[in-house]
């Protein structure tokens, strides 16, 4: 069997990198418009090429260090000499994915502007053509990944599969930590421009989004790309091999060493790769721009994949493990639903097509103060049913498949996950478009296109924000499914290194694990402190700047003279590239320091509470700032008062302050949870040769 896994791995990673090598092309041959469009896509291009040549720099002499620390550890025969270079592995696929994510973003960007200028289904199928690059590219590095190192440990190592699993799940720390490098600089660069040319630009000098006066514009453009493209590409690369190899070493465990249990989310992963690639060609609209019409379109593509994994799912489970493994279908099943659930839990709390985001635009009547107290709470209340869905979706998972076995009842929420992310490619798609249209709203707008070009791309860009926050919702629930069997798989690895430990030993009652708990708890609400005063700071230098040239450049106010748009972006780039270091250094750290004070139990409490605080919290911080910004945009198309009134100015001041909870420390804190048991995972022998309690 494991002959025609293989086969089948490969072949699910060579059909979505040809997949997407195909979508790339199709969008490269699509007229890229205007002299015009094409100075200023190159402009964006140029910016963000510098800035991820500069971050990767700065990332690789961080994994430089870190594969020096695990081969030293290997040398004193803690970890095996395959866990450096897995580590680096993972990192360099994640940062991959990221790449050639925004490479064809930034490519893509003045052909949407263009062909919005023939019709809206043009214009979507640009962009989403782009974002399927991002989304297949994503599931086949991750699998490739995967595939090479199964193969290499099994066919050339001869390595039994507790060992398979035990040195795969490392390439998930490198993964993890570029992951959250991308994110975090990303989301400090996209929203410190997006800030201060929103405050200064469109606040105080009263002049229309992507205005070409606007000296930070540029910047703001190229920040759509390396944050909410390129960040997001290494972040979801490394929730999709995160939930396969965690669920893949849970299955061993639960099956007495058996690679059958190995195979299922391999796959898995691979058949919801090629029913992605149904679901693409499914996605077309006409030319009405109301967001629902194009909502539709979306979903179309999504629900039939969701629905061929579904179907495919029940023979997999039934041949694989066995016709009385059933139950482990139903655990699938119930990811594939929880998921759904949560993206249209996201959806009524972002959209601007439902009650909560309208309310909360209804608040700039009364200023900017109420607006940011009624998005507040709006993200707050929508916590309530991800976490519902998210807990029922825990017990059914668990119950059906193990019932009174623990391990075949954590192997059965692993699978959970892996069943919310087998259709990634897909759902990745209808995210990854939108900073695409985005960017191509801001060509148009800059290159003075005609009214109704800018008219469709506002409508691709405000679809954008809600699949973007569904996106997001996605990716932090299955983040959570993901962190619990990462937690079960670090009790697995302490006990094979060696510590005299079992499920049941882990009370609350204990103290050790209930300083872990609240240490864990605390852990996401600095790790988004230290993100958000991270945007703040650096959003005041592009403030300052914005206004210096405002006040200096004369003529600029009337068009006859130009701004100095690479000052704006060398500022984004220098703070976001200073300020990404400390939180990453925090979140690799905290995991280490805390076992060799406190030992395992404080450790596994430790996961545990940023487990559930960070859940709550990254679906708060994205749903806030998904609403603040859609409320801008209900506004923007006339209601209270339209573009330039008071009331736009206030949910503008709301949605600078929800910039940084949706696009920085949101999508970040789910990273850094599963980054933690990463860590955990990769440290575990040292703790428990070296921690002070035992």
């Amino acid at each position: 069997m494991e002959n025609y896994l293989v086969i089948l791995m490969f072949v699910g990673a060579a059909a979505a990198l040809c997949f997407a090598l195909i979508m790339a092309k199709r969008v490269l041959g699509f007229d890229e418009g205007t002299d015009k469009m094409k100075k200023i896509s190159r402009s964006i291009r140029s910016g963000a090429n510098a800035y991820l040549k500069r971050q990767y720099t700065i990332v690789a002499i961080f994994f430089a260090v870190m594969f020096l620390v695990l081969c030293t550890m290997a040398f004193f025969k803690m970890l095996t000499w395959f866990v450096p270079f897995a580590f680096v592995t993972g990192g360099f696929f994640s940062g991959l994915s990221g790449f050639v994510g925004m490479k064809i973003a930034t490519n893509a960007n003045n052909r949407t502007a263009n062909a919005c200028r023939t019709g809206l289904n043009k214009g979507l199928r640009v962009a989403f053509s782009a974002g399927s690059v991002m989304g297949f590219t994503v599931v086949g590095l991750g699998l490739l990944d995967i595939s090479i190192w199964f193969t290499l440990l099994k066919y050339v190592f001869h390595c039994t599969p507790t060992e398979i699993t035990s040195s795969m799940l490392t390439f998930g720390m490198g993964a993890s930590s570029m992951a959250l490098f991308a994110r975090v600089g990303g989301g400090i660069f996209t929203k410190a421009a997006d800030v201060g040319a929103d405050l200064v630009g469109k606040v105080e000098a009263g002049i229309p989004e992507d205005d070409p006066r606007n000296p930070a514009v540029i910047a703001d453009n190229v920040g759509d790309n390396v944050g909410d493209v390129a960040g997001m590409g290494a972040d979801l690369y490394e929730s999709y091999v995160g939930s396969i190899i965690s669920a893949s070493a849970l299955g061993v465990a639960a099956f007495g060493g058996e690679l059958k249990a190995m195979a299922v989310p391999m796959i898995m992963a691979a058949v919801g790769i090629l029913c992605s690639i149904i679901g693409t060609f499914f996605v077309r609209t006409g030319e009405k721009t109301e967001q629902k019409t194009l909502l539709k379109a979306l979903r179309r593509g999504t629900n039939l994949s969701a629905i061929l994994i579904a179907i495919i799912a029940f023979p997999l489970i039934w041949f694989v493990l066995g016709k009385d493994q059933i139950g482990y279908y139903f655990a699938i099943i119930s990811g594939l639903i929880a998921g759904v659930l949560i993206g249209f839990s996201t959806e009524y709390f972002t959209s601007d097509t439902y009650k909560p985001t309208q309310k909360l635009a209804s608040k700039t009547e009364t200023g900017s103060a109420t607006v940011i107290i009624g998005g507040v709470g709006l993200g707050m209340l929508s916590t309530a049913i991800p976490i519902i869905i998210v807990g029922i979706c825990v017990i059914v998972a668990y119950f059906v498949s193990g019932g009174g076995n623990v391990q075949g009842g954590l192997y059965g929420i692993a699978l959970a996950a892996v069943g919310m992310l087998s259709t990634l490619g897909i759902t990745l798609a209808t995210d990854a478009y939108g900073p695409v249209a985005d960017n191509a709203g801001g060509i148009a707008e800059m290159s003075g296109l005609e009214p109704q070009v800018r008219e469709r791309t506002d409508a691709l860009d405000s679809l954008g924000n809600t699949t973007a926050a569904t996106g997001k919702g996605f990716a932090i629930g299955s983040a959570a499914l993901t962190a619990l069997a990462l937690i079960a798989s670090y009790i697995e690895k302490v006990k094979e290194v060696g510590a005299d430990v079992a499920f049941k030993d882990f009370s609350v009652m204990d103290p050790v694990v209930l300083v872990g708990l609240f240490i864990g708890a605390c852990l996401p609400f600095v790790f988004a402190a230290l993100t958000m005063d991270a945007v703040g700071r650096a959003a005041q230098s592009i403030v300052i700047e914005v206004r210096r040239q405002f006040k200096n450049i004369k003529g600029l106010m009337t068009g006859e003279a130009d701004p100095d748009y690479a000052t704006c972006v060398d500022l984004c780039t220098k703070s976001s590239l200073r300020e990404m270091i400390l939180p990453t250094i925090v979140a690799v750290v905290t995991p280490v320091v805390v076992g060799l004070i406190l030992g395992v139990k404080g450790v596994v409490g430790l996961l545990a509470g940023a487990t559930v605080s960070g859940f709550l919290m990254a679906i708060f911080m994205s749903n806030s700032g998904g609403a603040w910004d859609n409320a801008k945009k209900y506004i923007e198309a006339g209601h209270h008062g339209g573009k330039g009134s008071d009331q736009h100015k206030a949910a503008v001041v709301g949605d600078t302050v929800g910039d940084p909870f949706k696009d920085t420390s949101g999508p970040s804190i789910n990273i850094l949870i599963k980054l933690l048991s990463m860590v955990s995972i990769v440290f575990a022998a040292l703790v428990v040769n070296f921690s002070l309690i035992k």
